[in-house]
């Protein structure tokens, strides 16, 4: 027996994607495809300018920790240095 609904499916598929394919391959979804690409590349533009500023926030913040763990070991060697002289003087 021959499967009328399955034929039917079949052919109208067939249609279906045969209209799609001139839908997607026409002037006005080509100029929809290029506005759409352009409004993507200015949201990259965006998104990049972005992360260029976080990224030179971080190294600020990278170079003022820095500095602030140098000034800390300095006054802890100064601090050391402090407590091993009067040690010094007594044992003498």
């Amino acid at each position: 027996m021959f499967d009328w609904k399955k034929a039917a499916l079949f052919v109208g598929g067939t249609a279906f994607g045969s209209a799609g394919i001139k839908l997607l391959t026409s002037k006005d979804a080509k100029k929809a495809y290029a506005h759409a690409t352009a409004a993507v590349l200015r949201m990259k533009d965006c998104v990049m300018q972005t992360v260029n500023q976080a990224q030179e926030n971080c190294g600020d913040i990278l170079a003022e920790a820095k500095e602030i763990n140098e000034n800390r070991a300095a006054e802890a060697e100064k601090a050391a240095i402090s407590a091993e002289e009067p040690a010094a003087e007594s044992a003498e």
